[in-house]
């Protein structure tokens, strides 16, 4: 995370909302050859507390949860290059501006038949986005091939315990500077989510 406070003005359910939004990201624990890392889609319980996930059985990551094991999950948003050119003021330097959140807590396995139901939910939280494309429900999958797919994967559960978030938008550089690089970063041709990160520098609450 950041050091600079102008960056780390969100608060836990800024964050969290965040991270719900997204519902994927990196989970990360230590394990004894060193770091172990797993790109997993989640989603958060109602009161914020945990999430659920699923990792397939061959994970390096579930040998290590014969108790609950502490974690991290990094969600990362939009980043981009910022040109010091942007900012129409003298002496900048180039950047990168992004949106994180890190969540940190102890995660555990869960009993199998905890499974179908996070299945449902992981698939509900982003069919919902669909609309008006009919939802999608695990019914539509024969008994036969969901039980061998089930039989491939393990519910997991993530303890909340801590939320930390860096929203690096050019905070720091006054709001006329802010939007001209959010302007210049828009019609440039850095990649995707370029628009998104652009927005955010509009909208995020200066600090000098």
């Amino acid at each position: 995370m950041h050091p600079n406070k102008a960056f780390r003005k969100t608060s836990p359910e800024q964050n969290l909302s965040f991270a719900q939004d997204r519902g994927f990201g990196v989970l990360t624990v230590s394990g004894s050859d060193g770091p172990i890392a797993s790109h997993v889609p989640f989603v958060i319980s109602d009161d914020g507390t945990s999430f659920g996930a699923h990792l397939v059985r061959s994970n390096l990551i579930l040998p290590l949860l014969a108790e609950d094991q502490p974690a991290l999950m990094i969600v990362s948003g939009p980043d981009g290059y910022i040109s010091p050119d942007w900012y129409g003021l003298e002496d900048q330097v180039p950047t990168w501006n992004y949106v994180a959140v890190h969540l940190y807590g102890t995660l555990r396995k869960l009993p199998d038949d905890r499974l179908r139901p996070h299945l449902e939910a992981l698939s509900e939280q982003f069919e919902k986005r669909l609309v008006p494309k009919p939802e999608w429900k695990l019914d539509k999958v024969t008994s036969e091939v969901l039980e061998k797919m089930q039989r491939m994967i393990v519910p997991v559960e993530f303890s909340i315990e801590r939320v930390e978030g860096t929203w690096k938008l050019g905070q720091n550089k006054g709001s006329e500077a802010q939007a001209r690089a959010a302007d210049n970063l828009e019609n440039s041709e850095l990649g995707q989510m370029i628009t998104e990160l652009a927005d955010l520098m509009r909208t995020e609450e200066i600090e000098l």
